[in-house]
Formats: C-alpha cells, sequence, structure tokens
C-alpha cells in the first residue's frame, strides 16, 4: 500500500504521463494532417513528429515501469521482463535524445547569427550535419546495444550470493551507468551546446534590437526574448528528464523508497508533458491548430447550452 503522500505524488505524475500523450499525439497528428495535405514532408515536421512519437513511448514506459515496481514488483522484475524493457527502452530514449538533438542543431544553424567560418561552413551543409548525427545514433546505439547484451548474458552466467552480487552491482553502478549512455550523453551535450548557443546569438541580437527606437525593432527584440524563454525552459525540462530517470535507476538498488521512485518517475514525466505544449504554443501551425480545437469545443458547448435553454 502507498502512504498518502506516495498516492498524491504518482497522481501527479499519472496526470503528467497523461498531458505529455495528448500534448505529443496532437503534434504527430498536425504534422501528418499537414504533410497528407501538401504531400511533402518539410524537416520541421519530421523532427517533430519523430519526437512526438518517441515521447509517447518514453511516458508509455515510464507509467508501466512505474506501475509495475510500485504494484507488481515480483512480476515486473523478472529477468526476461527486464531484459524485453531495457531493449525497448535504450532503443527509443536514443531516438527521444536524437531528434531533440537534431531539432536544437536544425533551429541553431536557422536561426542563430555568428561571423565565425565553423558556423558558416555548417549553415551551408545543413544536410552533411544531419547525415553525421544519423552516424553519432548509429554508433551510439551499437555500442550501448551490444554492452546491454553483454551484461544481461553476465547476470544469467553468474549465480553468486544475491548480497554480494547487489553490493557489487552498486559499486559499478557509474561506470555500466556511464558506459551504456555514452551516446546518449553525447548527444545531450550537444543539445546543450547548440542551445546555449543560440541564446547567445539571440540575447546579441535582441540587444542591437533594443538600441534602435522603431516598434519594428521593439517586436523583433520582444520575438527573441520570447525564443530565449523557451530555449531556456527546454534546457531546464531536458535536465529534469534526466535527473528523473537517473533518480528511477538508483532506486533499484533501495526498492524500500517507493516516495523518492515516484518522485523521480514525476520528474521525469515534466519534460514530454511540459514541453509538448511549449511547442504548441511556440509553433504557430501548432498554435493555430490548437486555437481552432478550442474554438470548436466552446462552440459545441454553445450549442449544447442553447438547445438545453
Amino acid at each position: 500500500m502507498l502512504s498518502a503522500a506516495e498516492g498524491i505524488l504518482l497522481s501527479i505524475a499519472t496526470v503528467e504521463a497523461g498531458l505529455g500523450v495528448l500534448g505529443n499525439t496532437f503534434i504527430v497528428l498536425v504534422n501528418c494532417m499537414d504533410w497528407a495535405k501538401n504531400n511533402k514532408l518539410s524537416k520541421i515536421g519530421f523532427f517533430l513528429i519523430g519526437l512526438a512519437t518517441s515521447r509517447i513511448f518514453i511516458v508509455c514506459l515510464l507509467t508501466l515501469g512505474a506501475y509495475g515496481k510500485l504494484f507488481y514488483p515480483n512480476k515486473y522484475l523478472s529477468n526476461s521482463l527486464v531484459e524485453i524493457i531495457s531493449y525497448i527502452w535504450l532503443t527509443v530514449n536514443h531516438l527521444t535524445v536524437w531528434f531533440a538533438t537534431s531539432l536544437s542543431i536544425f533551429y541553431f544553424l536557422k536561426i542563430a547569427t555568428f561571423s565565425d567560418c565553423i558556423f558558416l561552413w555548417l549553415k551551408r551543409r545543413t544536410d552533411k550535419v544531419f547525415v553525421f548525427l544519423m552516424g553519432c545514433l548509429l554508433t551510439s546505439w551499437v555500442i550501448s546495444f551490444s554492452f546491454v547484451v553483454k551484461l544481461m548474458k553476465d547476470n544469467k552466467v553468474n549465480h553468486r550470493n544475491r548480497t554480494s552480487e547487489m553490493y557489487w552491482e552498486t559499486k559499478k553502478f557509474p561506470i555500466n551507468y556511464v558506459l551504456i549512455n555514452i551516446g546518449v550523453i553525447s548527444l545531450f551535450m550537444m543539445t546543450l551546446t547548440a542551445s546555449f548557443l543560440l541564446i547567445i546569438s539571440l540575447w546579441r541580437h535582441s540587444r542591437q534590437m533594443q538600441s534602435g527606437f522603431s516598434g519594428f525593432r521593439d517586436l523583433n527584440a520582444e520575438a527573441h526574448v520570447k525564443a530565449m524563454k523557451f530555449l531556456i525552459s527546454f534546457i531546464i525540462l531536458f535536465v529534469l528528464y534526466f535527473v528523473g530517470v537517473a533518480i528511477e535507476i538508483i532506486c533499484t538498488f533501495i526498492p524500500e523508497n517507493k516516495l523518492l521512485f515516484i518522485f523521480g518517475f514525476a520528474t521525469a514525466s515534466v519534460y514530454p508533458c511540459c514541453h509538448s505544449f511549449i511547442l504548441i504554443l511556440t509553433n504557430s501551425q501548432l498554435k493555430q491548430a490548437f486555437v481552432k480545437i478550442l474554438q470548436g469545443l466552446k462552440f459545441s458547448e454553445k450549442g449544447k447550452d442553447l438547445r438545453a435553454t
């Protein structure tokens, strides 16, 4: 049984997960409808569909994992199920981080203004940059997958005393965690670098805009400030996602601390939930579709009220 605090926190995390699925499903549907309408899929549409789809799977895995560990620990922690979930999680997590990285670099190369020769060289070769990122994804996934397979085989072959095994697992955990996620960590660092550089570029440009006095320049400066706020919120949410996942993994060694585990679940779920709605509100196409849905809901409610009277 869960305590009151654990039950409340689990309810909050579940609501976050549900909103995350709804928000990301909306992003996928809008971009797929635009793809079908124009018979053409833009790069930004491809990245948004991929990011939203992978995040739907991430939310489902986080939710199923949390409820399985809390209410069905014996069945969930069976070796065969843990192995299957580990492989699925590894693949989906790589895709989620890769799409977020690609989207960040896409915006960086498209919006940022630097006179550095390296940046200009990359900006002229955007397609090659994404081919390089695809190579990074495949390489990191193969390395991580092979390492997980090795760990799973070692766990099956090893029949030592459970207490001693847990001691060594805990001792080796930081090393194993870094080795398994070395590719994801590299992509994460690329995302942070691109986001910070874009923030610097937007900040410089907004300062230049604020030095003018025309209304047009003021509007541009305001748009740049909003973009910086969006990027900063994305960085914070992305970091929280990694922190939450790390907390959940650490709780494998302290299964009695359910409150900390649920806190990790809630922290990790904030990113796919909040960032999906930030994307909806900052992307003109998504925002327009969202407003139409809200207007349609209001119109249907008014119609019901009129029929009732």
